[in-house]
């Protein structure tokens, strides 16, 4: 975001110390992935696109896997529930001394984009209201709260659905739950504040009514309904993945990738691509996974925490797990799995093989059905294949061991022993033809009752 300079200085609250009891699990409601990060992460990579000068995050009691998530920001407690307004208080002896613009965000709304929260600075600045509320318009604005705009075109109050009139339940305007404040006049608000409701809480709502009493005045900023979607049942979770997907291919192809289905991709929120990549129907990238410039993906494909160099062909049906570099022009094929392994520049390995706990060098061949017996029950041991090595089909070779660069590995072979540079290596059993065998077998099996 480029006109940083022209704005106010900008601090962000993260509201994350709900239960999540809707979402029937033992892991923190936050903490649910999206494109493989958790949702919190999402809200606070939009924060920090903002340059802001200080994020806080408040948390729950006993919410120490949230606090590491959420590392180097700071995280503040809200020892008991008692509902949004209390939640942002907590907050105050961070920001005790912070001047400019506040935003409330909630770690469950992973969808939130940097653009938008811009828009909400803009419109502060534009009318100098005390409170910006992110507002937007639904096909059914059923449960959502009402946005009342009075007859100046500011905002006037916000009532929940529960308690709206029928004429309250008629506006289609809906509070999209951020809020940007004025911060010289957020803690007096936050001070007012009155939990004289059936739920004995204490409502950041409240404050675009008591802005007006302070002097201040209260609008709307309409930002789109997707980015404002929260979280709290694994159906939303589904929806909100759906969206995040969406924005992602999109993403990716207006950069160049090809994607021949985009549909039956999935990518993670930081797969990074180079230039001319393909990717076939059917492919899963997972987090942490880098691609260089000219891959090809072939179908059914699952690639992560791995780095596919320039020119690498991957696929079909291969898994890349992790800590594994497949160099520039190597061939991964079908149903060959690589775990921690780097397989060097134009290597192939292109079918139905196990790499794991291996290095391989440049321009050598792996045949189909070829193992490295990593583990040995206690350990996992490393393999070290030189370069122009050619491994025949159906070869174990039992870690640790070392292949030297140009050798020849029989095929069925079991190696178990260090194989020298430009050596043949045949370990399997002596072949024997008995002549006529097959016949009698066939001509006994006939007598026999």
């Amino acid at each position: 975001m480029n006109e940083k300079e022209s704005f106010p200085p900008l601090a962000c609250i993260v509201l994350a110390a709900g239960q999540g009891t809707r979402m029937k699990s033992a892991l923190p409601k936050v903490l649910h992935r999206v494109a493989g990060v958790p949702m919190i992460q999402h809200v606070l990579t939009a924060c920090d696109r903002m340059g802001p000068e200080k994020i806080v995050v408040i948390v729950g009691p006993s919410m120490a896997d949230v606090e590491k998530v959420v590392a180097p920001h700071p995280c503040v407690i809200q020892r008991h529930p008692l509902g949004t307004g209390d939640a942002v208080k907590a907050a105050a002896d961070a920001l005790v001394d912070f001047a400019g613009d506040i935003i409330v965000l909630f770690g469950d709304s992973p969808l939130i984009s940097a653009e938008s929260i811009r828009k909400l600075q803009e419109k502060r600045q534009k009318t100098q209201a005390t409170v910006v509320v992110a507002g937007f318009s639904p096909e059914n604005p059923a449960s959502y709260g009402r946005l009342v705009i009075n007859e100046e075109g500011n905002l006037s109050k916000i009532v929940e659905a529960s308690e709206a009139t029928s004429e309250e339940k008629a506006i289609r305007l809906c509070n999209g739950g951020l809020m940007l404040f004025d911060g010289s006049k957020l803690w007096p608000i936050l001070e007012a504040l009155r939990n004289d409701n059936a739920k004995k809480e204490f409502f950041l709502t409240d404050c675009v009514a008591l802005a007006q009493q302070y002097g201040g005045k209260s609008v709307v900023c309409i930002i789109p309904e997707d980015d404002v979607l929260g979280v709290n049942t694994k159906v939303e979770l589904a929806q909100a993945e759906k969206i995040m997907q969406r924005r992602l291919r999109e993403k990716a192809m207006l950069a160049g990738v090809t994607m021949i289905d985009p549909d039956s991709v999935f990518l993670s929120a930081d797969t990074t691509f180079g230039q001319d990549v393909t990717l076939a129907p059917n492919v899963i990238i997972g987090q942490g996974v880098t691609i260089g410039n000219g891959v090809e993906i072939k179908a059914f494909s699952h690639l992560e925490h791995a780095q596919i160099g320039n020119g690498a062909i991957i696929g079909p049906f291969a898994r890349i797990r992790p800590h594994s570099r497949i160099e520039a022009d190597a061939h991964i094929g079908n149903f060959v799995e690589i775990k921690n392994s780097t397989i060097g520049e134009g290597t192939k390995v292109n079918h139905l093989s196990y790499i794991g706990d291996a290095k391989l060098g440049t321009g050598t061949n792996i045949g189909a059905g070829t193992i490295t017996a990593n583990y040995d029950g206690v350990h996992k041991n490393q393999t070290q294949i030189g370069a122009g090595v050619s491994i025949g089909s159906n070869v174990v070779l039992v870690a640790p061991i070392s292949i030297g660069d140009g050798a020849t590995i029989g095929a069925g072979s079991v190696i178990t022993k260090e194989v020298p540079p430009d050596s043949l290596a045949i370990a399997r059993g002596k072949q024997e033809n008995l002549k006529g065998w097959a016949s009698r077998l066939k001509c006994k099996k006939k007598k026999s009752p």
